[in-house]
């Protein structure tokens, strides 16, 4: 376990977690920020590029795990590049079942406080598109 949050465990995601990665990851729906969703062989990608972070920066997006033990999505801290420098981002997706409930905001929450109190960074980020109304309303209500 990385953080808690009141409903959520957050943790590094690992194999196993492949087959709710990918539920996420080939939602057109859950994707449309990026633009379209992913193949097996993307996913497979993401889940090894997460782990790379793990390993080289001792964070990046993990999965999001209620009390039940069902990975329900992935939030966490990246390196992200922002108007030509490297920025510390927050980011989430979530299984689209599970929208509308507040998890975005509760591990979006989680991981600004662990930005500040245990990266001990001074600022942190949302990059989110100008459309993404419900991004930007997460971001806003977490300062």
């Amino acid at each position: 376990m990385v953080l808690k949050t009141e409903r959520l465990i957050l943790r590094e995601l690992r194999e196993a977690d492949f087959s709710a990665l990918a539920e996420i990851l080939m939602d057109r729906e859950v994707m449309y920020a990026y633009g379209h969703c992913f193949s097996e062989k993307e996913t497979m990608e993401w889940l090894e590029r997460q782990r790379e972070r793990y390993r080289r920066f001792g964070f990046g997006l993990w999965g999001a795990v209620k009390a039940t033990g069902e990975v329900i999505g992935q939030a966490g801290l990246t390196i992200q590049p922002c108007e030509g420098r490297e920025v510390l981002e927050i980011g989430y997706l979530f299984k689209k079942k599970h929208w509308h409930f507040g998890y975005a905001r509760e591990a979006a929450e989680g991981c600004k406080r662990y930005a500040f109190d245990i990266l001990n960074r001074e600022k942190v980020y949302s990059i989110i598109k100008t459309d993404n109304y419900p991004s930007i309303r997460v971001a806003e209500s977490i300062g």
